[in-house]
């Protein structure tokens, strides 16, 4: 299944390219994620803030494989039609476990990967399952209210101010649209169809060659810090940046600090 992908580009067309995926949550989109991050990053980087299959302005299909290959997938016929051979890529959550099915599966075209909180490489080893933030994104999808998508902001960050009302009026105008409900049923369906087992990225971790910068918040209640233990200890070139203080959002939440540390991380020699 071929899907069209939109994107936000900034930055220089001949610097090295740097891919942005977004977190799954309700209404999420490339810039709700990476607005504030884009213009800092352009300046070293050729952006592309890729709304992911079923978010912002980007196709949204009612029926795929394991979403975590399908949106892979995506994002390498994406890459393909720009002429890109290789990106490093920068995810949260959603987008950091497609960022590691890309690096799984198209190895050479993954260059150093910056993970935030991502899903399917977190394993909660003492967590329980599902985790506040699935029950809450779960509770939104059965009764999509703006009740309830508040609810499920507020656990995504320890700063409680960044959830404004224009943020939470923004983010259920976008997921309460009927494609928006339909494609968010045929993501949580992907994750517990035939092909589910493409969706555990912990078992595969140990074939990652690239570099690769885990960021955690302390206090992340969608996919809490245990859950950074297993990816730490597989991944061969991995390093753990733990903030404290911070929730899911930590691109948001250490706004500054995580700029300098990500910078750092992908310019380093």
């Amino acid at each position: 299944m071929s899907v069209r992908l939109h994107y936000h580009e900034a930055g220089a067309d001949n610097a090295e390219t740097l891919v942005m995926l977004h977190g799954g949550g309700p209404g999420a989109s490339s810039l709700s994620n990476f607005r504030a991050n884009i213009p800092v990053f352009a300046k070293s980087f050729r952006v592309l803030a890729v709304d992911m299959p079923g978010y912002g302005q980007s196709d949204k299909p009612a029926e795929h494989d394991q979403y975590f290959s399908f949106a892979s997938r995506a994002l390498k016929d994406l890459l393909d039609s720009l002429e890109v051979e290789q990106a490093h890529i920068l995810g949260n959550s959603l987008g950091g476990g497609t960022a590691v099915r890309f690096a799984l599966d198209h190895g050479k075209r993954a260059g150093r990967l910056v993970l935030m909180g991502p899903g399917g490489l977190s394993l909660n080893v003492f967590s329980p399952d599902p985790t506040e933030g699935v029950r809450k994104l779960s509770a939104f999808a059965r009764t999509p209210t703006r009740e309830k998508i508040e609810e499920f902001l507020r656990i995504m960050v320890f700063d409680q101010s960044l959830i404004t009302d224009e943020l939470i009026d923004e983010r259920f105008e976008a997921a309460s649209k009927p494609e928006s409900l339909r494609a968010m049923a045929a993501l949580g369906k992907s994750f517990s169809g035939p092909d589910f087992e493409q969706g555990m990225l912990w078992r595969e971790a140990y074939r990652l060659r690239q570099r690769v910068l885990l960021v955690w918040g302390r206090e992340d209640r969608v996919n809490p810090l245990d859950g950074a233990l297993l990816a730490t200890k597989l991944i061969p070139r991995a390093q753990l940046h733990v903030f404290g203080g911070c929730g899911h959002w930590a691109q948001l939440e250490k706004f500054d600090e995580f700029n300098r540390l990500a910078l750092d991380f992908l310019t380093e020699a």
